[in-house]
This record gives structure tokens, sequence and C-alpha cells, in this order.
């Protein structure tokens, strides 16, 4: 398995301040998406990150290769709606990551 920083990119930096009703219904199917993926341990964290220079959702995934990041984007709601979000990824060297989700599964959850 290998591991991958996720983040995802809202459409604008005050997007949580000033998010509309339908982004905000959009936002609460997107965490229900990723509660499931944290459930089935394919997420084994995710939330917001308050950055200085705008919110951002970050996750560490642990998958077989990069086209299972993207599958998993692709089903992301937040994604799938179109509605100017985005995402990057970056692949984290396995030794470096594994004490950290250790410690992430089985201190935290």
């Amino acid at each position: 398995m290998k591991y991958f920083l996720y983040k995802l990119i809202p459409p604008r930096p005050t997007f949580p301040q000033d998010m509309t009703e339908m982004e905000r219904k959009l936002m609460q199917e997107h965490v229900a998406y990723w509660k499931d993926l944290a459930k089935r341990r394919i997420a084994i964290v995710f939330g917001p990150v308050s950055d200085p220079r705008g919110t951002y959702g970050l996750a560490i995934l642990e998958v077989e290769d990069e086209t299972v990041v993207n599958n998993i984007s692709a089903n992301d709601p937040a994604i799938k709606a179109d509605s100017g979000f985005r995402y990057e990824f970056i692949q984290c060297l396995n030794r470096s990551c594994e004490s950290k989700i250790f410690y992430a599964r089985n201190v935290i959850h």
C-alpha cells in the first residue's frame, strides 16, 4: 500500500465564511463521503485546515496507487458537482509516514 497526502481546494479562500445553502448541502454530502472512506480505513485522517491564506481540506489516504486517489476524487460530491473545487495529491514516502499512520490508527481512532 501507498500513502498519499490529499488536498481539496475550495472555489474561493472565503468559502467557509460565505458558502451558500446549496454549497452547505454539498459539504454535508462531501463529509459523509469522507466519513465512509475513514470507516473503511482508506482515509486515515481527514478534515479542514485553517490556513491564513484560505481554508482547505486535507486527508491522508492509504491506497494501492494514484489511480485509486483519482477515483476517490472523481466520486467526491464536491468534485462531481463541478462547483469550483479542485484537488491535489502527492505520494508520501512510506518510511516517513508509517509511524504516524500507526499512531493515527491506534491512538486517534
